[in-house]
C-alpha cells in the first residue's frame, strides 16, 4: 500500500506559499495620486499674453470709445478756449484736456471692465488658467493705458493750435501717457474688482473720471484751497502738471521729473492694490 497521503504529499512539497499582500493604493482607484498640474506660468510671458489678448480686444471693442474720450476733450479746450486767452491757464487747460483722455479709458473703462468681469463670471475662468494674478492686473492695465496714445496726442496737437503754444514738448507725452495711464489703470481695476456690485463699479469709475475733468481742467489759480488739496490728492494731477511745465520757455525739468516720479510711486502702489483686490475676488 502506497504511503502518498495527503498528509504525506503536503509534507513532501512543503508549506503552501503565501500570497503577497497587495498595495490598497493598486486596488482602490480613489487613493491614486493625483495626476501633476501643469507647471505655473512665469510672470513676464504671461503678462505679455495678457498684453496681446486685451490689445486686440480694444482694437475691436474700444476705438468708438477712444473716439468719444478725444472729441469730449477737444470740446472742452473749445469752449475753454471763450473764456482763457492764454499764458499759465491755457498751459492748464491743454494739459488736463490730453490727461483726461488717460483717464476717461485707463480709470473710467478699467473700472467698468473689470467690474463686468467680475459679475459675469468670467475672473473665475482666469483663475482657473496658471497665470499670476498680477500679469492679469497688469496686462489690462497696460493695454488700456497705451491705447490712450492716440487720442492724447490728437488732442495736445489741437489744443497747441487752438491756443498758439509750442508743440517742442509734446515727446514728454511718451513718459506722461505711461505713467500716468498706470496710476488710473491700477484705481480703475482696484475699483472695479472692489466695488460689491457691477453698478457701483461704474458708478466709482465715472465719479473718477469726473474728477479728473472738474480738477484737472479747469486752471489751479481760480480754485479754493481745499478744492486745490483735493486737487493734489489725484494722481492725474502730476500728470497734468509735468505735461503743463514743457509749455514754459524754459521748462524747469526737475519738477517734471519730480511730478512723474509720484506718477510712477502711485502706479506701482495702485497697481500693487489691484493685485491684491484680484486675488480676494478670485478666492471669494
Amino acid at each position: 500500500m502506497s504511503e502518498r497521503t495527503p498528509g504525506a504529499v503536503a509534507q513532501a512539497i512543503g508549506p503552501a506559499p503565501v500570497p503577497a499582500p497587495v498595495p490598497a493604493a493598486a486596488t482602490s482607484p480613489v487613493s491614486r495620486p493625483a495626476a501633476p498640474l501643469a507647471p505655473r506660468a512665469r510672470l513676464f510671458p504671461a503678462l505679455a499674453a495678457v498684453y496681446r489678448a486685451q490689445l486686440s480686444r480694444a482694437r475691436v471693442s474700444r476705438i468708438p470709445l477712444l473716439f468719444v474720450a478725444t472729441f469730449q476733450s477737444v470740446g472742452i479746450m473749445v469752449l475753454m478756449r471763450g473764456v482763457v486767452d492764454g499764458g499759465s491757464e491755457a498751459r492748464a487747460v491743454v494739459a488736463g484736456s490730453s490727461v483726461l483722455v488717460v483717464a476717461f479709458v485707463a480709470l473710467n473703462l478699467l473700472a467698468q471692465y473689470f467690474g463686468q468681469l467680475r459679475a459675469s463670471g468670467g475672473l473665475d475662468h482666469y483663475a482657473t488658467l496658471p497665470v499670476p494674478p498680477a500679469s492679469v492686473v497688469l496686462g489690462a492695465a497696460a493695454a488700456y493705458a497705451s491705447f490712450t496714445l492716440p487720442g492724447t496726442l490728437v488732442t495736445a496737437v489741437f489744443g497747441c493750435l487752438l491756443f498758439g503754444l509750442p508743440m517742442g514738448g509734446l515727446w514728454i507725452l511718451a513718459a506722461v501717457v505711461p505713467l500716468a495711464g498706470a496710476a488710473l489703470a491700477g484705481l480703475g481695476a482696484a475699483l472695479g474688482l472692489l466695488a460689491p456690485r457691477q453698478e457701483l463699479a461704474t458708478l466709482a469709475g465715472q465719479l473718477g473720471m469726473s474728477a479728473a475733468l472738474l480738477l484737472g481742467v479747469l486752471p489751479p489759480e481760480r480754485m479754493p484751497d481745499p478744492i486745490v488739496w483735493a486737487r493734489d490728492l489725484l494722481p492725474s494731477t502730476y500728470g497734468v502738471e509735468a505735461f503743463a511745465r514743457t509749455f514754459a520757455p524754459h521748462p524747469d525739468w526737475a519738477a517734471v521729473g519730480l511730478d512723474l516720479g509720484v506718477c510712477a510711486a502711485v502706479g506701482v502702489l495702485s497697481l500693487a492694490v489691484a493685485t491684491w483686490a484680484y486675488r480676494r475676488a478670485a478666492v471669494r
